[in-house]
């Protein structure tokens, strides 16, 4: 790998680093990276030995599973064939995508289709989850969304009325809503946090560093509205609600743009943060510029630590709502 390529201080410094030898930490966690080769036959990269996961299954899966197709009810955790479907269900958690399939944005790094959905919505939908989950027997709940910039408050009432239906069916279940950005409407971030009995957990996720945001997310899709959203959230939301962001590394940002972009999560107060490594969906999709090592992920959660996270889960696998349950406890608010 090329070190000096994630090494490179490319950016003016705003931020007081919290990371001492700076220079040789950087040196030798780039030595680590591992920079992708590609199979000849179908042109995917190949993947380091830390990145393969089988999916696991067991009986508590299995019984899930069953039910929920019983009632044609589906999780994102099945549809994304994540490999941590077993170790988030087993500790009562799990991921729904409501407002159709069809994202009006078109992130280069995501697989979800794009579209027009034409204001089109499931009126029965925000039963259908609530069912879901008391099917399940989840304990904690996360809710996410496609974009949809279609619908005048971008879908903010639909969200609420999910909240509300998730909270009158399970009341002891906490929910996080891991949203868009709404083109920065506040009065959709207003009605979501204050939805039913207040909300647990509002994230909404940077995805990437300052520089390559313009490249890798929608154009509407801005840096700074990401963390206004953030801000704005934590302001108006109810007095123990906890806000939350994800970093994706191995898209050819530097180590000191990583830290850049966790200093102006704390900043926004946000006080959760996800850091995982980028997986490219198909071969039209952004390719992966290095593969992280375990230790760089081991590396940046000791820095969030330093930084005054309350709760970190940084690792090659680790997504969005990996083990969102977990994470929920290890923070007090006051």
């Amino acid at each position: 790998m090329q070190v000096e390529n994630i090494t490179n201080q490319n950016i003016k410094q705003k931020f007081q680093s919290v990371i001492e030898n700076r220079e040789e930490v950087y040196h030798k966690l780039a030595a680590l990276s591992v920079e992708p080769e590609y199979n000849p036959r179908t042109g995917r990269p190949l993947k380091p030995n830390w990145l393969k996961v089988g999916l696991t299954g067991g009986d508590v899966l299995y019984s899930i599973k069953k039910d929920l197709r019983e009632k044609k009810l589906y999780t994102v955790c099945e549809e994304a064939r994540c490999p941590n479907i077993s170790a988030c269900w087993n500790t009562g958690t799990a991921t729904f995508m409501i407002m159709g399939d069809v994202c009006t944005r078109g992130c280069r790094f995501c697989h979800i289709k794009t579209g027009n959905p034409a204001g089109l919505l499931d009126a029965e939908e925000p039963f259908k989850v609530a069912e879901s989950i008391k099917t399940m027997n989840l304990s904690y709940a996360v809710i996410t969304m496609v974009d949809r910039d279609d619908l005048p408050d971008g879908g903010s009432h639909h969200i609420s009325k999910t909240i509300e239906s998730i909270h009158k069916e399970n009341p002891n279940t906490r929910v996080e809503i891991l949203a868009g950005d709404f083109r920065g409407q506040e009065s959709s971030i207003q009605e979501i946090v204050h939805a039913g009995r207040g909300l647990d957990v509002f994230a909404h996720n940077i995805e990437t560093v300052r520089r390559l945001s313009p490249r890798v997310r929608d154009a509407r899709a801005k840096y700074d509205q990401s963390l206004t959203v953030l801000a704005n959230a934590l302001k108006i939301g109810p007095k123990g609600m906890f806000t939350k962001s994800a970093i994706m590394l191995g898209l050819g940002e530097t180590f000191d743009e990583v830290e850049e972009s966790m200093h102006d999560l704390r900043n926004v107060g946000v006080e959760i943060i996800t850091i995982g490594q980028y997986l490219q969906p198909t071969p039209k999709h952004l390719t992966v510029k290095r593969f992280v090592h375990p230790d760089e992920f081991e590396f940046w959660k000791q820095v969030a630590k330093k930084m005054g996270f309350k709760a970190v889960a940084s690792g090659p696998l680790v997504r969005s709502s990996y083990k969102a349950s977990e994470l929920f406890p290890e923070v007090t608010k006051y």
